[in-house]
């Protein structure tokens, strides 16, 4: 039996030669070539690790920007809100009826508190308490922005706090009053109000930073906390009616413009977004309580009407309770159009839905 001499290339792979071939002096021993193994990723089966990186917008543009669809109705509610500012601003301060419902509200509203609203109204009567609480929660949501890495954002929501901020200095001494009737509250102008404003913003703040589980959580709490801030600015004598409505409406309408320029380092993670059934949930109530309750209090406001105008004592009970209406509800639609275009500007999904499919009964 023959022997076949074998030559180590390396330790790990020797090559055997045949001992009666021809044997060439000046030939040297050939190392192996590797053969490369396929990724075991599938996506770098389809693009190298630059590509997934540097080039991922062009393989979905949805992991850069929200749909032009979710931008056009963020841009498209946000002027509607605007304009709805205008309108209340117009009704409640340029018209006799608007002025005598005003002061009405404003010289017997916080005697008609009932019993068991008053003392938690009265908390938010205090400024400071008003601004700490406003200014935790911002600091809440710089924080939770920090940890998820949402620099961008974090600009983003500057530039929208600074808006509402704006807003709040400088239309009040540039917006007039005119003397219609005789007013027992102050007859300079007191719109918007700049604790409204300053509660509302910190909640759209603190629920645009906050990830898809805890959103709808927040918007329930930002809701209530603006809503009783409103109530609080208007028991104290601090602020009308059309003050509080007006603000909750302008920080809503900068609220939605903002999301319209929402870019991909203020969306969620692709591989994280998913439908959110609390959204679906919370959001549909909050929508459906605001456009219902903005249309009953509309409807107690002409109810009353004819007797605006002589500041009827039966007038009283409906400008109280629809005040404490229209408050709650137009709170309401603000934030459910807010929780509802934040999920669809920072998690668009594919052709199964916008917001995803519709939550599905438990399976017994």
């Amino acid at each position: 039996m023959p022997v076949f001499p074998m030559i180590m290339t390396d330790e790990f792979k020797p090559i055997i030669r045949d001992p009666h071939k021809s044997a060439n002096m000046l030939e040297q021993p050939v190392a192996s070539v590797p053969v490369p193994q396929p990724p075991s990723d599938p996506i770098e089966q389809v693009l190298s690790p630059r590509e997934v990186s540097e080039g991922l917008a062009k393989a979905d543009p949805l992991t850069r920007h929200p749909r032009v669809s979710s931008i056009m109705l963020s841009v498209v509610f946000g002027l509607l809100l605007l304009a709805a500012a205008v309108g209340v601003w117009w009704l409640g301060v340029r018209t006799m009826e608007g002025q005598s419902y005003e002061d009405m509200v404003w010289s017997k509203f916080d005697a008609a508190l009932p019993g068991w609203l008053e003392p938690v109204v009265h908390v938010f009567t205090i400024s400071t308490v008003v601004i700490a609480t406003s200014a935790i929660m911002s600091i809440i949501a710089l924080a939770v922005l920090i940890v998820r890495k949402r620099w961008l954002l974090i600009a983003q929501l500057a530039v929208f706090g600074g808006i509402c901020f704006a807003a709040a200095e400088l239309l009040k001494p540039l917006l007039p009053r005119p003397y219609l009737i005789n007013l027992e509250s102050n007859p300079n102008n007191s719109a918007p109000s700049g604790h409204v404003i300053l509660a509302a913003a910190a909640g759209m703040i603190l629920l645009c930073a906050v990830p898809r589980v805890c959103r709808a959580l927040v918007a329930v709490i930002g809701w209530l906390y603006a809503v009783l801030v409103g109530l609080s600015v208007i028991a104290g004598q601090w602020h009308r009616p059309t003050d509080v409505i007006m603000a909750l409406l302008i920080v809503g309408g900068v609220a939605m413009i903002t999301l319209a320029a929402t870019f991909a380092n203020g969306m969620d993670e692709p591989g994280s977004r998913a439908s959110s059934p609390s959204v679906q949930i919370v959001g549909s109530v909050l929508l459906t309580f605001g456009v219902l309750g903005t249309l009953y209090g509309a409807y107690i406001i002409w109810q009353i009407q004819p007797g605006l105008a002589m500041s009827a004592e039966w007038t009283n009970s409906g400008a109280h309770l629809s005040t404490v209406i229209l408050t709650a509800s137009v709170a309401s639609l603000v934030f459910g159009l807010v929780l509802t275009m934040r999920q669809l500007t920072a998690s668009p999904l594919t052709k199964l839905g916008l917001v995803g499919a519709p939550p599905a009964p438990p399976k017994r």
